[in-house]
């Protein structure tokens, strides 16, 4: 699996309502610690053991629109939904913490 651009508004409401979990990174290029945990993302998203939770990403400069739709206020921001539902949420470039969502999200 790889990690999916989101680059619409629509798109991103048709990704957070499916019943499957996905995690979205929330970040912006200019931003170290972004580009620090974004392999560590497609890592995670290319372990077949998270098979269960599909993987996202939102440049929050080139869609301000999703970004301030659901709040972001600091990059990286990690978040989970399932079924519509924010049910997860990191803030920051922390390799255990993702690892630990992403656990959380395969058990959703």
């Amino acid at each position: 699996m790889s990690v999916t651009p989101i680059t619409s508004l629509t798109q991103f409401k048709e990704i957070i309502n499916g019943s499957k979990p996905v995690i979205i990174d929330f970040w912006a290029v200019w931003v170290g610690p972004c580009r620090a945990i974004g392999p560590v993302l497609e890592e995670l998203s290319n372990d077949p053991g998270n098979s269960g939770v599909d993987f996202c990403k939102v440049d929050v400069d080139a869609q301000e629109d999703i970004a301030r739709e659901v709040g972001i206020n600091a990059m990286p921001t990690f978040l989970v939904f399932k079924d519509g539902v924010k049910v997860g949420e990191l803030v920051g470039a922390n390799p255990e913490g993702l690892k630990q969502l992403v656990q959380r999200g395969n058990t959703l």
